[in-house]
């Protein structure tokens, strides 16, 4: 069980702290635990789970806000990183985005959701759908209301109906004029091509996510035509697993507004949308780079929010970068980015110049790896597609809408 959780900002401040059992957690504990992020910037925030001298510590790590949490028992460490994940989206999806101004001015709501996510260490109450009838979220009218009557409590003195109900995730008494329902697939491309171009790793992270308002209890199957194609899949708690299992589709009665239905991951693609080529050439204690951006495969959708940004290494005192395409920015840390924007057609975006080198160094032995994003509306380079989406138990009629988006994560071209 988890013994307390910790909010910490980007500068190491404890913003939050929840005890959850007895033993109390000194704030010690997150003064070691900054220290050793300090001394290893690059490795230890990627640890999800880290053996201090007293305890465990697990992390999560979203948008400048480290939500940690400390337990000195054997327990299962998924169940400690899923939770903070289920916290953090509770969070942003209560308070409207998640950053340390918005923790400090809803104190009390944040206080008041720990109280019912979690009980005594152990996970207690996670849907937003449910919480959102126990918490009201904060707005204007409440705030006001809090000040004149001096009551600063949102929690509802009646039991949500969904606590009792099969399908906790959904109330029953749900009632729209008009019944639609939107299914997103949003996928992100991790790749990594050498310094030959020779594309070493490139697969898929996708999502369904679902916006659903349909009255009463709906029923819903979703197929699609190449499920084949998924591995790593992972389901909302709604969705029946056993249909899934014997013929590859998905039935669920699903939550109330936006939630995440499954995800999923796609390996071994052959193909990228685009192509980075780097070229650097160095001597004389000057480094010559160029690079070229084009379209590889195109995907018959337009490639537009293209970036490509690169780490100046520590020795280069200084850099003159050009572009006949876009705006190239060198950051105050030497990071250098460069925004093309949509990729035109009449011309291949390329970027130039010259790095200095510092005084004793003839030539470049670290070079640099590009990261390169990109977002590509309307389809899924996965090959994933939807088949149908039926509605069953309910007799009326309801809209349906499904929309596709690509996007790079970790998109690495190695010079």
């Amino acid at each position: 069980m988890l013994q307390c959780i910790f909010l910490l900002s980007d500068s190491g401040e404890v913003m939050l702290e929840k005890q959850l059992s007895g033993h109390r957690v000194d704030r010690s504990i997150c003064a070691w635990f900054w220290d050793q992020a300090i001394s290893q910037p690059g490795s230890f925030k990627q640890q999800p789970v880290i053996a201090s001298p007293t305890h465990y510590l697990f992390q999560v790590f979203r948008e400048g806000i480290t939500f940690l949490a400390c337990a000195q028992v054997e327990m299962p460490p998924l169940m400690a990183t899923e939770f903070l994940c289920r916290v953090a989206d509770v969070l942003s999806e209560y308070l409207g985005g998640l950053n340390e101004d918005l923790i400090k001015d809803n104190f009390v709501i944040v206080y008041e959701l720990l109280d019912e996510m979690i009980d005594n260490g152990f996970p207690l109450t996670t849907e937003p759908n449910i919480l959102r009838e126990m918490i009201a979220p904060p707005n204007i009218v409440s705030k006001v209301l809090s000040v004149v009557t001096g009551s600063s409590s949102n929690v509802s003195d009646t039991l949500p109906g969904a606590t009792a109900s099969i399908v906790p995730w959904r109330t029953a008494d749900t009632k729209y004029a008009s019944n639609e329902i939107y299914v997103d697939l949003v996928e992100e491309m991790d790749a990594t091509i050498n310094r030959d171009g020779v594309l070493v790793k490139c697969e898929i992270n996708g999502e369904v996510q679902v916006n659903s308002h349909i009255t009463g209890l709906p029923d819903l199957t979703l197929s699609f035509s190449n499920p084949s194609i998924l591995d790593d899949v992972r389901f909302h708690p709604c969705v029946r697993y056993r249909p899934w299992e014997s013929h590859q589709f998905l039935s669920f009665v699903p939550p109330d507004g936006q939630f995440k239905l499954m995800s999923y991951r796609v390996r071994k693609l052959k193909n990228t949308p685009i192509y980075v080529k780097p070229q650097l050439t160095s001597d004389g204690g000057t480094c010559r780079l160029s690079v070229l951006v084009g379209i590889r495969n195109d995907p018959g959708k337009t490639i537009d929010s293209v970036t490509v940004q690169f780490q100046l290494p520590s020795w280069i005192l200084s850099a003159d970068l050009t572009s006949n395409y876009g705006i190239v920015n060198i950051l105050s840390d030497k990071t250098c980015s460069w925004s093309i924007g949509r990729i035109p057609k009449d011309k291949a975006p390329s970027m130039s110049g010259t790095l200095v080198l510092e005084t004793g160094l003839e030539r470049l032995h670290v070079f640099p790896t590009f990261q390169v994003g990109f977002r590509i509306m309307g389809v899924a380079l996965s090959g994933l597609q939807i088949d149908k989406l039926d509605l069953r138990t309910v007799p009326y009629r309801f809209y349906k809408g499904f929309r596709a988006l690509t996007r790079a994560g970790e998109f690495e071209v190695r010079s």
